[in-house]
């Protein structure tokens, strides 16, 4: 569980293909706390590290994507360079200052545009319409690792606003227009979906 508040940009050093699965090799700034089994959110998506290798500094590590998150997330378009949002997972009595996050994205969105508001910037999302019902205003969505307020949620598509420190330490200062980015919905919001699609007159004539 996380809460989408990013502690770290990583760096990916190396991408091995396996089979259908990668492997990303990732250099971070945690000199002393990643260890191996560890779960770890990567531009929002939970994965294992499988190896660890430290210094005073940094750690190196590894994680691994299956081919069904290739498929449902950013992480196949992943290249050597590429800076990527980092968050440790919520340990029990900390404060949740995002919302819950679980690291399992369920789509990506299009940077449709970014506005430049000369303080903060607003940035506009396309979505499969089939997410609306999941997208309210001032509701909570999860981008790349990030837990963001919803300005306003449309039929194929919702913004958000971005405020200089989160540009600054996310790796949100490198989208744009074209690029997709890491989709997680509020898990609340999807339960209660769930419920209404399967029982559809549940609440009528309330």
């Amino acid at each position: 569980m996380f809460t989408g508040i990013i502690e770290r940009m990583g760096t990916i050093e190396s991408v091995i293909s396996s089979g259908t699965n990668r492997t990303f090799e990732i250099i971070a700034d945690f000199p002393d706390e990643i260890r191996v089994d560890q779960s770890i959110a990567h531009d929002g998506v939970c994965l294992t590290v499988t190896h660890e290798t430290r210094t005073q500094d940094q750690t190196r590590y590894r994680v691994t994507a299956v081919a069904e998150t290739l498929q449902k997330t950013r992480l196949g378009e992943w290249q050597a360079g590429d800076r990527v949002n980092i968050e440790r997972c919520l340990r029990a009595g900390d404060r949740l200052d995002g919302h819950f996050v679980q690291g399992h994205v369920d789509t990506t969105a299009v940077v449709d545009a970014i506005e430049d508001l000369d303080g903060s910037w607003m940035i506009h999302f396309s979505t499969d319409p089939s997410y609306a019902t999941l997208l309210v205003n001032k509701g909570s969505v999860c981008v790349n690792g990030v837990s963001l307020t919803v300005v306003e949620a449309g039929s194929a598509g919702f913004s958000v606003t971005i405020i200089p420190y989160t540009w600054e330490h996310t790796n949100f200062h490198a989208l744009r227009p074209g690029m997709r980015v890491n989709l997680e919905f509020d898990i609340l919001g999807k339960y209660i979906a769930r419920i209404l699609s399967q029982r559809p007159g549940l609440y009528q004539g309330a």
